[in-house]
């Protein structure tokens, strides 16, 4: 395995180790994109699914207030 130094405690420590065991000084500060990798995990459906269904509901309110526009006219 790799080490690096610490740039705290300059204590050696793994590339692949969140944080430093001697210094507690995080290794990867916490991204969305280091979360995912790390947990195989990808939210881009739910992000999908919450667009999709926002235009569908504004597709119907548009398509109910011509229908009325056009019966009270």
């Amino acid at each position: 395995m790799e080490k690096k130094k610490c740039p705290q405690c300059k204590n050696l420590i793994l590339k692949t180790s969140p944080t430093c065991l001697y210094c507690g000084r995080p290794n990867k500060f916490i991204t969305k994109q280091y979360v995912n990798k790390k947990w195989n995990k990808d939210n881009n459906e739910s992000l999908f699914d919450y667009i999709f269904i926002n235009k569908f509901i504004l597709l119907i309110i548009l398509l109910i207030l011509t229908i009325v526009i056009i019966i009270f006219n």
